[in-house]
């Protein structure tokens, strides 16, 4: 039983009424590389981690093509809300729609083995040249949902934890933010997160910083392929 996390999918339906493709060549067809990667790589006892955007759509019912095409592949799926989920409604509503097949992450935990999945959304971080102060309201907001989550985790007695997000929780590794006193808090080991793509991934602090190891999972960073967070 594996954990697996990968981002930023940003379907439309089939065929897509937003092609990804305008943005780079290597998202041609994009979801049919994703889903060739996912079943060589993931069986029905893993769990992945999906780190936000996950569809175009402006409401739950327009998203259910996207999110049947997801639910369709093995291994139980965490999904988190990234900045263009607007489709993205009450926990209750989610739930019935897609019949269970997806666990929201939002003020809650997932367990999967002896490991807690928490996070939040995360938002712009201060150090952002255009943080403002509606940003730092969402900011700290995004911080409190987060500490839900980990505090939950905690209570129920969870001492290894990874957080997804779908922003960045820092940018440069000596960053000090508000989600990353949170995993120093309560303990996080692993952090993935979404959000960034094509070159700016090269500005992106990958690796271990204070304990805790960062992985960028935007799927067109890692060529579409989930990536291993836990054997």
């Amino acid at each position: 039983m594996s954990l697996f996390a990968i981002g930023d999918f940003h379907l439309s339906g089939e065929p897509p009424y937003k092609p990804m493709e305008v943005f780079s060549p290597a998202w041609a067809n994009h979801f049919e590389k994703i889903r060739q990667n996912w079943l060589e790589r993931i069986t029905a006892e893993d769990t992945v981690i999906i780190c936000g955007d996950t569809s175009w759509a402006m409401s739950l019912d327009t998203a259910m093509q996207d999110l049947n095409r997801i639910a369709a592949l093995p291994g139980s799926k965490i999904i988190l809300r990234g900045n263009h989920d607007y489709w993205w409604t009450s926990l209750k509503k989610m739930q019935q729609a897609t019949e269970n097949k997806f666990m929201f992450l939002q003020n809650n935990f997932f367990a999967c083995g002896d490991v807690a999945v928490c996070g939040s959304r995360g938002w712009l971080l201060p150090s952002s040249d255009n943080f403002g102060e509606e940003d730092k309201h969402i900011y700290e907001r995004e911080g409190i949902r987060l500490e839900n989550s980990l505090a939950a985790a905690k209570k129920a007695g969870y001492a290894k934890i990874v957080a997804a997000m779908h922003y960045p929780p820092l940018y440069k590794a000596d960053e000090v933010t508000i989600f990353t006193e949170l995993f120093d808090r309560y303990g996080v080991t692993h952090c993935v997160f979404g959000h960034i793509h094509g070159q700016d991934a090269a500005n992106m602090f990958e690796g271990e910083a204070r304990g805790v190891r960062y992985k960028l999972v935007s799927c067109d960073t890692q060529g579409f392929v989930p990536q291993l967070v836990l054997p």
